[in-house]
Formats: C-alpha cells, structure tokens, sequence
C-alpha cells in the first residue's frame, strides 16, 4: 500500500518518459504558456516589494526582486527562443525535467523571499504577503497544468509553506485563510489532474489519428501487390522531382514486360501476381539512391532517376542492366517462367517541359523500342519529336481522308523455290494522300490502329484486293493482314465474312495474316475469329513468327496451316550459323506441325540458295520482286506461271455458305 502510494506520488512529481507525443505536446503548450507565468511572478513580486521598500532592508526589498527578474528574464528568453522549435521526444523530457527542477527552486525561493518580508510589515503588509503568496500560487498552477508534475510540485512547496506558516501566527483570520488556501489548492490540483488526463487522451487521440492517416497515405501512395510505389506516387514525386530540379536532368523510364500476358493467360493470375512481385524485387534490388522504382498498373513498371547527369549513355547502360536483369529466368513456385521488359526513357529538361511531357515521351520511346528495339531502352531524341509531329499530321489529315479514293493495294509475291513460280501474293496497304502524298504504311498503320479507324481501312483494302484477286486464275492465293481491332471483335469478324461471301473470290484462295501481338491480346477472342475464318475456308498464317512471345503450347492450340518466318532470321544466313540453326529448327518445327512455311525477306542469291539447302519451299522477298501494282501483279503472273496452291498446303475444312 505504502509503495502504491509512494508510486503515485513519483508518478505525478516527475516527467514521464514512456509517451513521444505526450512530451512533445507539453512542451509545445508550455512554451506558449510560459510569457505568462514569467509575468504573473513578476509583477506580484514587484507589487509586493514596493510597500516594504522603506520598512525592509534594501537587499530584500530591492535586490531580491532584482535577482528574481533577472532569473525569471533568462528563462523566459530561452523558452521565447524554443518556441517555434520541433523537439524531438528526448529534447522535450529534457526540458520539461529542468522546468520541474526550476520549478521547485523558484517555489522555495518566492516563498522564502516572502515570508522573510513578514516581520517588517504591519497588518496590512503581511495581509498583503498571504495574498502574494496564494495568488502567485494558484496562477502558476494554472499555467503548468499542462505539465502535471511542476503544478504539483509548485502547490506542494507554496501550500505546505503558507498553511504551516500562517497556521502558526496565532492570527485566527491567518489559520482561516490557510485552511481556505489549502482546501483551494486540493480542489486545484484535482482540477489539474482531471484536466492533465483529457490533455494526454487528446494526445494519445491525435496520435492514432495521425497514425491513422499516415498508413492511408501509405496504402494510398504504394501498390497493393509489389509493395512499390504506385501510379498516384510515381506522378506525385516525378512533379516534385522536376519542379526541384534546377539545373539537374531528371529522367523517367518506363519499363513494359513482354509476354506476360501469355503467362498469365496460360498459368493463371496467381502465377502472374507472383511474377510481378518478383519483377518489382529484381528492379527495386537494381535501384540507386536516386532512382524510384513504380509500378504503374498491369505489367508496367517506371524508373524515376533524379539528378542522372549529362552522359545519355550512362542512362541507357543503366537502362540495359535493368532490362538484362529481367530477361533471366523466374523460379516461381508454381513454374519457371521467362519474360523480357521494353524500355523508354526521357529526359527533362533536355526534350520535355514539364513533368507531364517527361512522361508522355518516355511513354512514346517505349512505343518505339517494342517496335524496333524489343527487350532493350530506347532514349526519346529530336527524331521523335519529328516522328511525333508527323504523327499528329497524319492523324489529322487521315481523319478527314478518302479511303476509298485514296487507298491503293500493292501485291508482293510468295514464290515456290522449285520452280520459280508464284503461289500467291500478299496484299500490301499504300497511301498517297492530296496534303501529304506518299505515306509509307509504317506511319499510318499504327496512327489508324490508334485513333479507331483501322477497321474501316481494313474493310476498304480487303474489297480491294478481293478484286484483283478475282481477276487471276484460280491456283493463285491472297495473303491479307489484319490487325488486333480486325479479330478482337465478333462484329468485325462478321463484316470480313461478309465482304469475302460478297467478292465471289474462293475462301480457300485466302490466307489471313495475323501477328503473334495480336493473338496475345486476348487469345481465347483470336481463337474464335480464327476458328470461323477456318470454318468458312481461309487459311490462317502466323506473320513474323519467333519475334513475338507466345507459347508453343498456346501456337498448337490455335488453328493455324501457315507460319511465316521473319526477315530478322533470313539476313546472312548462309554467313551466320545461329540464324541458319534457328531457320533449319523452325522449318524442322512447321513440317512437325503439318504446317505450311514461307520465309519472309529474301534478298539475296546467297540467302536463297541456303534456304533451298534446308528445304525450304516458299519464300518471298526483294530477290523476287518488290510490291507492285495489281496491273503489274497480272503480268507477273503471266511471265512467271503458277503452281497450284493445294500442291504445298495442308487441306482446309471448308463451309457451303456463312452468314456474316
């Protein structure tokens, strides 16, 4: 009991330690508060002096209170200096101990000061000296509230002194203004102490708040699954990043993987949030103290790199380590994955203006690397900002353009390498516009896939060719692209459908090329438009095989007869045993799979004698003829001959009749 009771009093005469926020609160109301304690001692000890000053020594009645101001002047100053400071917890404990320590010192001294002053007064001078006392007191109190333990300590020093003093002055008005002061005190401090516990529950309220609004801050700025920063942060620090850039670069990169979408098609969203997680790790893990790593949604993911200095190369060095780094294997739990990431970089201030330009260039260089340099950084440059000028160009003039009129099919020819003779032609889009003239379709493909009007190109070019194609003999076959839009829609398969039923050209004459990106966009979609195109007689050619990232498993699932192999594994074959291996594997691949095979990009003599060597049997390419016009495809036909296409291709399903 004994001990409990000695705690409690410990408790409420010292500062505790045990509370951050609680000790930085006190010290933040008690240094406002401060001003007006200093002031409330001041005056009282001045307006007690004076009256004695002509009956007490000059020492107690002068210097005494001059050495009181003095004292109370520095710690006044001090606490008026700290007063816009930000202490840290210990600071703070450190302060409010000194405070209590002060506290009882100043206490014992006015006490002492003043009570030493009773025996040169008469009644009214010491009257004079009770109230002193009991008012000095209660208004200290009042402001050390806040700091519980120096309120006590100031009540218990100026009470027990002025209750036992006055107590036994033998003056009866004495012993009643003692009791009534002690009574006054009692029911201050309990005031004191209820008002000390709703400080510290306000404290303790605002902290969980704070903590509160901390982690939704967090949660909000970082993504869920990868713990990295997420698209709302990456903006937030890249517009910090810039506006404090000075004359530093800053650089943002924004990484895109290929062939997620096939692993997370084939395994399961599982496996690919695992695979995220484990690119947000390798990225983070490759991160320099002046780069962010974010991702940004899906399989994006950007590179924030503040104050990268004035050497590009560095840049892209640290760009291709990245992209190295994700080109590895993935031992995930579930299997063992492989994935590359695209990259495009832009740098402020060099090409763009603001933060929000920063972004939409690197987004453009990331464009242009999955194009031209997939798997590696591409750095915005001056030739983009032409190519995105054009492009705005091209869009603009190609919105308001006449298709029809305006629209030209040009025809290349797949050749047997037997015989030298054509199997068929691929039809070709060419643009001549009034305002622009000749567009190669390299610039407006991709603009017309963008703005939405690729179908409608599509649509114009396919009747076409369907027309040309109608005017040559039967053993010759049509070989026509279409693009992701063309496929990804039962609508637009529909319109196709009806265009071939409406042109009187043999479905079976047909072949629809269709890149790998564009099965892989939404693969069970591609699936059914091929399967339908099938049904009706066409055949299905996979362009530019091996360039993409879809998996075999996926390719043998879909109803194919055809596999054209890019040019990229055509170029000095005959001097280049890697690319005549992986030729030789995928001829090897196409007659495993009862597939039909043609070799795109054939220049030269030496290319296509190799390819004979191997066995290959269609090719196509500048070696045999560029595309040419229809009128000049039909004499063609008639120098070269044909060869009948059922003679090299795997037979078709057909249907009598498809409504479209």
């Amino acid at each position: 009991m004994f001990r409990s009771f000695v705690a409690w009093i410990t408790g409420h005469l010292t500062v505790p330690d045990d509370d951050s926020d609680l000790l930085k609160a006190q010290f933040a109301v008690f240094s406002s508060q401060v001003p007006l304690m200093y002031s409330i001692v001041l005056v009282n000890s001045w307006a007690l002096a004076y009256p004695f000053m002509t009956t007490a020594p000059v020492w107690l009645a002068v210097y005494v209170p001059l050495g009181l101001s003095l004292v109370c002047a520095v710690r006044l100053v001090g606490w008026w200096r700290m007063r816009r400071t930000v202490p840290t917890a210990q600071y703070a404990h450190q302060a409010l101990t000194r405070t209590n320590k002060f506290a009882f010192v100043l206490s014992v001294g006015l006490t002492v000061w003043a009570l030493s002053l009773y025996p040169y007064g008469d009644a009214y001078g010491q009257g004079n000296i009770a109230f002193f006392i009991a008012i000095t007191g209660v208004g200290v109190i009042i402001c050390l509230q806040q700091l519980r333990s120096a309120a006590f300590i100031v009540a218990i020093v100026i009470n027990t002194s002025f209750v036992v003093y006055f107590s036994l002055a033998g003056i009866a008005s004495f012993v009643g203004m003692a009791t009534n002061m002690a009574l006054v005190s009692i029911a201050l401090l309990l005031v004191v102490a209820i008002q000390f516990r709703h400080f510290a529950g306000a404290v303790s309220a605002r902290s969980e708040l704070e903590a509160i609004s901390r982690e939704n801050a967090k949660l909000a700025n970082l993504d869920s699954l990868t713990g990295l920063s997420n698209r709302r942060q990456f903006f937030a620090h890249l517009e910090a990043a810039v506006s404090e850039s000075g004359d530093r670069r800053v650089a943002v990169g924004i990484i895109d993987l290929d062939g997620f979408k096939p692993i997370n098609d084939l395994y399961g969203h599982t496996v690919g949030d695992n695979l995220l997680v484990e690119v947000g790790q390798r990225l983070a893990a490759l991160a320099g103290s002046n780069v962010q790593i974010s991702r940004l949604g899906g399989d994006e993911f950007a590179v924030t790199v503040t104050d990268c200095g004035t050497d590009d190369a560095e840049l892209l060095a640290m760009g291709e380590r990245l992209c190295t780094a994700l080109r590895d294997p993935f031992v995930l739990a579930e299997a063992t994955v492989q994935v590359s990431g695209s990259m495009g970089f832009s740098v402020y201030p060099h090409l763009a203006a603001d933060a929000h330009e920063l972004y939409e260039r690197a987004d453009y260089a990331l464009y242009r690397s999955k194009r031209t340099n997939r798997g590696h950084p591409v750095l915005f440059t001056q030739e983009h900002v032409v190519e995105i000028d054009q492009s705005q160009r091209i869009e603009q003039v190609l919105g308001s353009a006449n298709l029809a009129a305006e629209m030209e099919v040009v025809f290349q020819p797949i050749m047997d390498t037997r015989f030298a003779k054509v199997v068929s032609f691929e039809a070709l889009a060419r643009w001549t516009s009034p305002v622009l003239g000749k567009v190669p379709p390299d610039h407006f493909i991709p603009v017309a896939e963008r703005v939405g009007l690729i179908s409608e190109l599509t649509c114009v070019l396919l009747n076409k060719a369907l027309a040309s194609a109608s005017t040559w003999p039967e053993d010759v076959g049509l070989s026509f692209n279409l693009s992701t839009h063309d496929i990804s829609t039962s609508d637009g398969v529909a319109t196709i459908v009806g265009i071939i039923l409406s042109s009187g050209v043999d479905p079976c004459r047909i072949d629809f090329e269709i890149t790998e990106t564009a099965m892989m966009y939404d693969f069970s979609q591609a699936k059914a438009s091929i399967e339908i195109f099938q049904l009706l007689g066409c055949g299905i050619a996979l362009d530019d095989f091996g360039t993409g990232y879809s998996s075999l498993s996926q390719l043998h699932a879909l109803p194919l007869t055809k596999i054209k192999i890019d040019r990229s594994f055509v170029s000095g074959l005959h001097e280049n045993p890697a690319s005549y291996k992986i030729v030789k594997s995928l001829l090897a691949l196409s007659s495993d799979m009862g597939l039909g095979c043609v070799i795109e990009g054939v220049e030269t003599e030496e290319e296509l004698a190799a390819l004979k060597q191997l066995g290959c049997l269609l090719v196509q390419g500048y070696y045999y003829s560029p595309p040419v016009p229809a009128v000049d495809a039909a004499n063609f036909l008639s120098e070269a001959g044909v060869v009948r296409m059922t003679d090299q291709q795997p037979p078709r399903r057909t249907l009598a009749a498809v409504s479209p």
